[in-house]
Parts: C-alpha cells; sequence; structure tokens
C-alpha cells in the first residue's frame, strides 16, 4: 500500500489546520507556503474534505478554513479514507468483499493481519496527537 500525495497533503492540511485553529479561519496560500504544497493542489483537495463535513469555509476578505470539530475528532484513518478510498492491502480483505478461494488460500490470514495492523495504526492516531509529536 502506498498513500498518494493527495492523502499526504490532505493530512498535512488538516494539521496544519489543527496548528492553526485558534487563528480563526485560514487562507489556503497561507497553508500552501507553510507546507510548501502548491495552491491549486490543494483547490483540488477541499471539495472531497467539504463533501465529508470536516471543512468550516468562509468567503471574502478574511475568509479561509478551519476545522468543523477539535483534533481529536479527526483520526489519520478517516482522513486517508477520505482521499485514498480503502486502505486494504488487497481486495479480498475489504470490506464486503467475497473471495471464493478464501477457504483454500493460507496468505488471506496474512492479508488480514496487515489490514489489522495498518488499520489499527490509522484508526487510533488523531490530528491532536500529530500536533503533539509536532511539538515535542
Amino acid at each position: 500500500m502506498k498513500i498518494s500525495t493527495k492523502g499526504r497533503y490532505a493530512l498535512r492540511m488538516l494539521l496544519d489546520l489543527a496548528q492553526h485553529q485558534n487563528d480563526g479561519y485560514v487562507a489556503l496560500k497561507d497553508i500552501a507556503r507553510r507546507q510548501n504544497v502548491s495552491k491549486k493542489y490543494l483547490e483540488q483537495i477541499v471539495p472531497m474534505l467539504n463533501k465529508s463535513d470536516i471543512l468550516l469555509a468562509s468567503r471574502g476578505f478574511q475568509g479561509g478554513y478551519r476545522l468543523a470539530q477539535s483534533p481529536d475528532k479527526y483520526t489519520v484513518g478517516m482522513i486517508l479514507r477520505l482521499t485514498e478510498g480503502s486502505l486494504a492491502p488487497v481486495d479480498c480483505v475489504e470490506d464486503g468483499t467475497d473471495c471464493g478461494r478464501a477457504d483454500q488460500c493460507v496468505t488471506v490470514l496474512l492479508w488480514k493481519k496487515l489490514n489489522d495492523a495498518i488499520n489499527g495504526v490509522v484508526d487510533n492516531i488523531t490530528l491532536a496527537d500529530l500536533v503533539d509529536w509536532q511539538m515535542q
């Protein structure tokens, strides 16, 4: 499994918003500058995040974005699934997928354990955790 730039940049954008949550609405150009990411690229990520009600947006002179909830409400897994889709290492361990070979396949246990490990990490780390780690 490899996380795309879309997933990594969405995470960095939301982490930036978490770090600046007391600044009110944050302009996309400021996030782009601090994160050394193209503003145009962030503009492509924002609609995905807006659909999921993660962001609050404000237009106008003092406009920008902010998190809809506190950083401890957003897990890394939640964010990556919005941008990447499934985080399963192989199709046969995705929810709702029925593999006709599962009862004969010795590797299915490996893929399930790997999937559980990935989800166990990303679903138990929040934006608040990442902010804390950065401050250390």
